[in-house]
């Protein structure tokens, strides 16, 4: 569990320190990894066509090694073909008509569904787009560690994670700096949980107190109030902690938080079901530009 955690710390490390490159890719897989065994609906994500085309017409995901195929998902208009391989093998989606083709202005996915490795670690699922004129392979992985930085054409990446280990996806998060003597001070960063759960508590050996605060106006005064009972990530949607809205609040700072340095925080969450899981992060002190202005003259008031 230890190896495990410390390998999604790393992660999420990187996703809130550079914003996450798969982001700016145009196939990827949806926010948020997997639980080792379990089965997972794999959604790509079609953005637009390729260079100097009008249209997508066709999409081919080479499976890899360790992921069970157990499905895909028609569409109407394309052309289905399943290969099933041992430990890998391909799908196939292939417009029938030009009229049938995705443009290049509309989003679609193309879903597939699978169980994942008993093993932790990254997947990578390499997609061939056609398009009406040329293609391409969406096909890069980096010669070492996880992140796609720098990467042309990337796979899409999945990250399959330990039992225990939160399957949440971590962006754009940072703590707000403080000085000598100050007592508080926020953090903030966008979470998507695939499967829905809940933001339940926080520690971090940098504040004796971290709990999930929501900052709202009531008449005219701005006040703020913790959620006991946690905070909701519905399944596959995006919910912002930024200043002014939902926030982490770490209170009894055990030392001033200087601009460029970085606070490990462990995020615990709790599922529908009861079941417990956690997330290793490191957050840098700093707000990007801009990120800062609201809620920065706030005054918390309970």
């Amino acid at each position: 569990m230890t190896s495990s955690r410390f390998t999604l710390k790393t992660i999420a490390a990187c996703l809130v320190s550079t914003g996450a490159a798969t982001a700016f890719a145009h196939v990827t897989l949806p926010p948020g990894g997997a639980t080792v065994g379990s089965d997972y609906n794999a959604a790509f994500r079609v953005g637009h066509a390729c260079e100097g085309a009008k249209a997508t017409t066709g999409l081919a995901v080479r499976l890899p090694k360790g992921f069970v195929l157990s499905d895909a998902q028609a569409r109407k208009g394309w052309k289905l073909d399943v290969q099933k391989g041992k430990g890998d093998g391909e799908v196939r989606w292939v417009a029938e008509t030009p009229q049938d083709a995705l443009p290049g202005k509309e989003r679609a996915e193309f879903v597939l569904r699978g169980k994942v490795p008993g093993t932790p670690g990254p997947l990578w699922f390499k997609v061939l787009q056609t398009c009406d004129v040329g293609s391409v392979d969406w096909a890069e992985v980096p010669a070492s560690g996880n992140s796609t930085a720098g990467l042309k054409s990337p796979a899409a990446k999945l990250d399959v994670v330990a039992q225990g280990v939160a399957t949440v996806d971590v962006r754009d998060g940072w703590v707000r700096q403080s000085v000598p003597g100050q007592s508080g001070t926020g953090a903030f960063m966008k979470l998507t949980a695939p499967t829905g759960t809940k933001l339940v508590s926080i520690a971090t050996p940098a504040a004796g107190v971290a709990e999930v605060h929501e900052m709202k106006m009531e008449g005219d005064t701005m006040k703020m109030r913790e959620l006991a009972s946690g905070l909701d990530l519905p399944a596959g949607q995006t919910v912002e902690l930024k200043p002014g809205g939902f926030h982490v609040m770490m209170m009894d700072l055990k030392g001033p938080l200087a601009k460029g340095a970085s606070v490990p925080m462990t995020l615990k969450f709790e599922d529908a079901k009861g079941v417990k899981t956690a997330l290793d992060v490191t957050l840098p002190v700093g707000a990007p530009e801009g990120a800062d202005a609201a809620g920065a003259a706030h005054q918390h008031k309970h």
